[in-house]
C-alpha cells in the first residue's frame, strides 16, 4: 500500500487507537509496524484471530497480560556472556510469571471446551520456565535488591556490615552526647561522607578531634571529620562492602548464566506473547468500536451494512450502506458540498485497510470485503507553493501516476475528479479518466460536482449513480447515502427557504434548460420513490420481526407442552410399575400364607379364610384409572343432581356422595372424611340410595329389622369403609343391638387398624376387641354399644 494513500485515509489514527488496548509494549511494537496484508490467505487468517480474541473477550471479561516485558534483549546479551543487572533479571522473571498465567489461562478455555485453534496453538509453544522465575524470585527482590539469602556469604557479610555499622555509630553518639564535645559541633548529628561516618565540627575545634577531613560546608566554617576512634571501624564497613559488591556479582552472573541457558526459548515466548497481545488488542478495539467480522472475498466486492466512521463520534456518525463490485464497478457520487461525499470515500477506503489488516468493522453482521493488491486516493486539496502546482495540477499529478498501476486488483477513489478547471473540460476530462479506469477491471468511487456526470451511470454499464441526502426543510444534509439516485443541487430550494423572492426564482428557472428540469424533476421523483420504499421496507420487516417473535413464542409453548406431557408419561409408567411391583409382592405374601395354613392346620382351608384370600388378592391388583364417559343413565341424571347421590369426581377419580348444592354450579361433596366444593361439570352421577320404607319404632328395634349383627368391609377402600362403619353404628343403635362385628379382615393392617383406631374412639362405643379364634380372629372386630 502507498504511504500517501495511507495518510490520506488516515489509517494511522486507527493504528493510534488500537495501540491504547494493547497490555505491553510487544502488543504496541507489533502495532507500530501493522500494514494491511495483499494476501487473502492472510487476511481472512487475522479476521479469524480477531474474532477469536474477541469471542474469548466477551466469554471470559480479559486475558492476564500484565507484567510482559521485551526481555529478548537481555536474553542474547546473557547468551554472550554479559552480566544482567537485578532489574534486568526481575524484568525477566516477570514475563516468565506472566507467560505461565497466561498459559494456564489458555487451557482452562479449553477445559471449558471453547473453539480456540489459534490459542491453542500459542499455547503447545508456549514453555514454561518454572525453575528459573524460583532462582530468580530466591535472589532478586521486588524493588531490585539482591537478597540476603541469596548465598551465605552474602548473608555474613551484610550481618558484619550492620555489627560494624552499630559500632560506628555508637562511638559517634557517645561524642555528640558528650557535653564537652558538642560545643565542638555544629550540629549534634552523625552523616555520612564518602561512604564514611563523620559528625559536623567546627573549624575553629579542628586541632581537638584526631582523624581525617572528608568534607567541608560551602561556607568552610563546618568540616565533616571522621574520628580517629572509628577510622578502623569505617575500614572494616569499607572492607565488608567490597566484599558484598563482589558477591553480589557473583550472584547476578551465576544467575546471568541460567538466563542465557535458557536464552531461546525466552526469546521464542517472547514473540508468542507479542502474537497474543497484538490478536487480543485487536479484540478490545472490536468491541470498542462495536465491530463485526467482515466477510472476505478476493472477487472485489464490498458490501457495508450500516457502516459507521471510527474516527467519528457515535453520537454524530450516521450509518450508511456501500455495495460495489457485483452489479456495478464504479460508483458516482454527487450533491452540494459538506454532504459528506468525502467521508462515504474515505470510509470505503479506510475499511478496506482495516479489513485487510484484521480489524473487524464498526458494521453489522453481513458485511463483505474484498482483499485488494493496491488502493489509491486522490482526496483533497494538495496545491503546493513549493512547486507552483494548482489544485487542478496536484490533483492531475496523482492521477497520472494511479493511471499508470492500476489494475483489475485496485480500489480507486477519486474526491472532486476534474476539480480546479473549467467545468466543460473537467467534466470531459473526468468522463474519461472513469472510462479508462473502468476498463482496466478496478473498483471505483468518484465524487464530483459536475451536473454532467449525473448522466454518466445511466449511459454506462457496470456504473451507478449515488448521492447523498440533502433536507431542504432544515437546510442541511443528513449523511445518508442513497446508492442509484444522483444528486440535485437544491440551489432553488434553499434561496426560497432563506427568503428569496419568488420572482426572482422563477425568472433563474428560465434561464435553465428544459432538459436540465427534467432531469432534476426526474432526480425529485427517484428520491421520493426510494424514501418511500425505505419506508415500507421497515415496516414488512417490523411485521416480519413480529411474526418470527410470535412463531417462536408458539413453538416454545408446544415444547414445554411436549416435555410436560413426555414428563407425565414416564411417571405414570413409573407409578403403574410400581403398582405391578407391590402387586406381586402381595399375592407372594397372600400364596405364602395360605400354603402356612394348610401346614399349620393340616386340613382343608375353610371358606371365609379362601374368600378373604381371594379379596387380598383382587384388591393388590393394580387398577388402571381409565377416563369414564359419560352414560346414558348420568346423562338423564345430571341435571337434576340431588342430595344423598353417589357421584364421581372426574378431576380426582374419586368417589363420593353430594351433600348440598353451593351454587348454581357447584355442589359441597362428601370425599372420604374431606368435604370439598366441586363444579358440576366435573361430576358424575354414579348411583342414587333408594328410599327407605318407615316402620315402627318397634318393628325396627325387633329382631326382623334390616341391619345385620355383622358388617363386612373386605375388599372396601379405607375411607369409603369408614364412612360404612359411621352409618352402622348408627343403624345399630337405633335397631337396639349390643353388639355388633365388623370384619374387615388381616391383609396388609391398614383398614384393620384404621378400624380399630376409629371405633375406640367413637362416642356411642363402650369397648372395641378383636375377635376369638373361632369369631375369625383378628380380621373381626368386635365391638359393644353404648
Amino acid at each position: 500500500m502507498l504511504e500517501r494513500t495511507l495518510k490520506v485515509l488516515e489509517y494511522g489514527k486507527v493504528k493510534a487507537q488500537l495501540a491504547k488496548h494493547a497490555a505491553s509494549s510487544l502488543g504496541k511494537e507489533k502495532i507500530e509496524k501493522l500494514t494491511p496484508t495483499t494476501s487473502f490467505e492472510d487476511a481472512v487468517k487475522w479476521q479469524e484471530m480477531t474474532d477469536e480474541a474477541t469471542n474469548v473477550l466477551r466469554l471470559k471479561g480479559n486475558i492476564p497480560l500484565g507484567g510482559i516485558y521485551d526481555i529478548s534483549a537481555f536474553a542474547k546479551r546473557a547468551k554472550i556472556g554479559s552480566t544482567l543487572s537485578p532489574h534486568e533479571l526481575l524484568n525477566i522473571s516477570s514475563t516468565i510469571y506472566a507467560t505461565r498465567q497466561v498459559k494456564k489461562f489458555i487451557e482452562d478455555l479449553l477445559e471449558a471446551e471453547l473453539s480456540i485453534p489459534f490459542l491453542e496453538g500459542f499455547a503447545v509453544e508456549l514453555i514454561v520456565l518454572l525453575d528459573l522465575e524460583r532462582k530468580i524470585n530466591f535472589c532478586i527482590g521486588d524493588h531490585g535488591e539482591v537478597l540476603d539469602g541469596a548465598s551465605e556469604k552474602l548473608k555474613t557479610l551484610r550481618q558484619q556490615m550492620k555489627t560494624f555499622e552499630s559500632r560506628a555509630r555508637e562511638k559517634l553518639e557517645n561524642m555528640v552526647k558528650s557535653s564537652t564535645t558538642q560545643k565542638m559541633l555544629s550540629d549534634a548529628i552523625i552523616t555520612i561522607r564518602n561512604d564514611r561516618y563523620v559528625i559536623p565540627v567546627k573549624q575553629e575545634y579542628r586541632s581537638a578531634f584526631g582523624g581525617t577531613v572528608h568534607d567541608q560546608s560551602a561556607s568552610g566554617a563546618t568540616l565533616f571529620i571522621e574520628p580517629q576512634s572509628v577510622v578502623e571501624l569505617n575500614n572494616q564497613l569499607h572492607e565488608a562492602k567490597l566484599k558484598e559488591h563482589i558477591e553480589i556479582e557473583r550472584i547476578l552472573m551465576e544467575l546471568s548464566k541460567e538466563v542465557a541457558v535458557e536464552a531461546d526459548p525466552i526469546i521464542q515466548n517472547v514473540g508468542l506473547l507479542a502474537e497474543i497481545d497484538f490478536m487480543f488488542a485487536k479484540g478490545a478495539y472490536s468491541q470498542k468500536i462495536k465491530g463485526s467480522k467482515p466477510i472476505m472475498n478476493n472477487k472485489g466486492y464490498i458490501k457495508l451494512v450500516k457502516a459507521r466512521h471510527p474516527l467519528i463520534a457515535n453520537d454524530v456518525v450516521v450509518p450508511n450502506d456501500v455495495e460495489l463490485g457485483k452489479d456495478f464497478t464504479s460508483i458516482v457520487i454527487t450533491g452540494p458540498n459538506t454532504g459528506g461525499k468525502t467521508v462515504t470515500l474515505k470510509l470505503v477506503g479506510l475499511f478496506t485497510l482495516m479489513a485487510q489488516s484484521g480489524l473487524q468493522l464498526p458494521a453489522l453482521d453481513g458485511s463483505e470485503m474484498g482483499v485488494f493488491q493496491s488502493v489509491y486516493a486522490d482526496i483533497g486539496d494538495e496545491q503546493s507553493i513549493e512547486q507552483s502546482l494548482s489544485t487542478f495540477s496536484s490533483h492531475m499529478v496523482n492521477i497520472v501516476e494511479i493511471l499508470k498501476n492500476v489494475d483489475s486488483k485496485s480500489l480507486v477513489l477519486f474526491d472532486e475528479l476534474g476539480a480546479g478547471t473549467d467545468p466543460q473540460e473537467g467534466a470531459a476530462l473526468a468522463i474519461s479518466i472513469l472510462d479508462e479506469v473502468y476498463k482496466r477491471g478496478a473498483r471505483v468511487i468518484a465524487t464530483t460536482h459536475y451536473p454532467e456526470l449525473k448522466a454518466y451511470g445511466y449511459n454506462r454499464e457496470g456504473v451507478s449513480n449515488a448521492s447523498v441526502e440533502f433536507d431542504v426543510e432544515t437546510l442541511s444534509p443528513t449523511y445518508r447515502l442513497l446508492i442509484g439516485v444522483p444528486g440535485r443541487s437544491n440551489a432553488f430550494e434553499i434561496s426560497k427557504r432563506l427568503g428569496l423572492h419568488q420572482d426572482v426564482i422563477e425568472n433563474a428557472r428560465l434561464h435553465v434548460s428544459s432538459e436540465t428540469n427534467q432531469v432534476e424533476n426526474m432526480i425529485a421523483s427517484l428520491e421520493d420513490n426510494r424514501r418511500m420504499a425505505e419506508q415500507q421496507m421497515e415496516e414488512a420487516k417490523a411485521f416480519r420481526k413480529e411474526a418470527e417473535e410470535t412463531r417462536q413464542d408458539l413453538q416454545k409453548q408446544v415444547n414445554e407442552f411436549n416435555e410436560k406431557r413426555d414428563k407425565m408419561y414416564v411417571k405414570a409408567e413409573r407409578k403403574a410399575a410400581e403398582s405391578i411391583e407391590k402387586a406381586k409382592q402381595e399375592a407372594e405374601e397372600i400364596i405364602a400364607h395360605l400354603r402356612g395354613l394348610q401346614k399349620l392346620q393340616h386340613s382343608a382351608i375353610k371358606d371365609h379364610e379362601l374368600i378373604e384370600a381371594r379379596k387380598r388378592l383382587e384388591g393388590a391388583a393394580p387398577q388402571l384409572v381409565k377416563k369414564k364417559k359419560v352414560t346414558k343413565q348420568s346423562t338423564a341424571y345430571s341435571n337434576k343432581l340431588e342430595p344423598g347421590d353417589e357421584v364421581q369426581i372426574l378431576t380426582l377419580n374419586q368417589k363420593g356422595h353430594l351433600i348440598e348444592k353451593v351454587s348454581s354450579h357447584d355442589w359441597q361433596v362428601q370425599i372420604g372424611i374431606m368435604k370439598m366444593k366441586v363444579n358440576e361439570k366435573n361430576i358424575e352421577y354414579v348411583s342414587r340410595a333408594k328410599p327407605v320404607e318407615t316402620k315402627p319404632l318397634a318393628t325396627v328395634r325387633g329382631l326382623d329389622s334390616h341391619v345385620k349383627l355383622e358388617l363386612d368391609l373386605r375388599g372396601e377402600r379405607f375411607e369409603d369403609a369408614l364412612m360404612k362403619v359411621e352409618k352402622y353404628i348408627d343403624d345399630a343403635l337405633l335397631a337396639g343391638y349390643p353388639r355388633v362385628s365388623i370384619i374387615h379382615g388381616k391383609g396388609t393392617g391398614a383398614l384393620r387398624i384404621g378400624v380399630q383406631e376409629y371405633v375406640k374412639n367413637h362416642r356411642s362405643v363402650k369397648k372395641a376387641r378383636y375377635g376369638e379364634a373361632s369369631e375369625g380372629g383378628t380380621g373381626v372386630t368386635i365391638i359393644e354399644l353404648k
